[in-house]
């Protein structure tokens, strides 16, 4: 129990750093320097207004300086991360597995929050994470006891971000070819593109953590995601775009969770 609580704080703090990468990259600010500051009146907030939750609900959710709204993103973030954060660890323990999977949910956290308000999801993320994904799942290839390499994770990296970037691009690729070129549609709000180059990076990036099995899962499944939220959004505000990054998030968190219970309800 303890434990769970120290996890759920760290995962808290964690989050309280997500929602510095998710305020400045757009803006191609560090997310290092300088200290956090309200967005509205630029002063810094000390530490003690900084606590995540705590300090939102004692301040009433308003800068203490200048009275602005603190938006309530911010502690969203901050309990989803803790909240994942505690869930990987349950599931887990404390493992590489545990490490390996929050610096992939951590990325998709600001992706998806970015691509929100963006409608982008900047390189540091996409083209930073597959890197990153790569190295860390070819660190899954040692074994230490006797000392070991297998280049099996590596490869299924490798192919994981050929793939996940690959279908989605062709996907796209397709449908600006059949429903702009072949049935001469006009573009949607200047929209030549169906897919952009964030999303085709984002599940390449994912591909690069969970592999070719996992990513193609998550390609299936997000349209589903999608769908549901374009018709609510087409009905309600008349608006025929959607950030899809949300969606490849939210369907390769279900990858990582359920892959082996729906690949046996898919194939017995």
């Amino acid at each position: 129990m303890i434990a769970n609580i120290i996890i759920f704080i760290l995962g808290s703090i964690l989050g309280s750093f997500l929602n510095v990468c998710i305020h400045r990259l757009p803006k191609e600010e560090s997310v290092v320097w300088p200290r956090s500051h309200c967005p509205k009146c630029k002063k810094r907030i000390p530490a003690y207004d900084n606590i995540p939750f705590i300090s939102f609900i004692l301040l009433k959710g308003r800068c203490r300086i200048c009275k602005e709204k603190i938006s309530l993103r911010y502690p969203l973030v901050e309990f989803l991360t803790a909240s994942l954060f505690l869930l990987f660890f349950m599931r887990y323990g404390l493992s590489y597995d545990l490490f390996f999977y929050i610096v992939l949910v951590s990325a998709l956290i600001v992706a998806t929050f970015i691509d929100i308000s963006h409608r982008i999801i900047p390189d540091e993320i996409t083209i930073g994470g597959i890197v990153i994904g790569f190295i860390l799942s070819a660190v899954r290839g040692v074994n230490l006891g006797p000392l070991t390499f297998s280049f099996k994770p590596m490869l299924n990296s490798l192919i994981g971000i050929i793939m996940g970037g690959g279908v989605i691009y062709l996907t796209g690729w397709l449908f600006d070819l059949i429903y702009f070129k072949l049935l001469k549609k006009p573009p949607i709000q200047g929209e030549t593109e169906s897919m952009g180059g964030g999303d085709i990076k984002l599940l390449a990036m994912i591909g690069a953590f969970l592999g070719w099995q996992r990513v193609l899962l998550t390609f299936f499944l997000a349209p589903f995601f999608g769908a549901a939220i374009g018709v609510y959004i087409l009905i309600t505000k008349k608006d025929h775009t959607i950030p899809y990054g949300p969606f490849l998030s939210l369907a390769a968190f279900i990858s990582i969770i359920w892959f082996d219970k729906i690949m046996r309800l898919i194939i017995p």
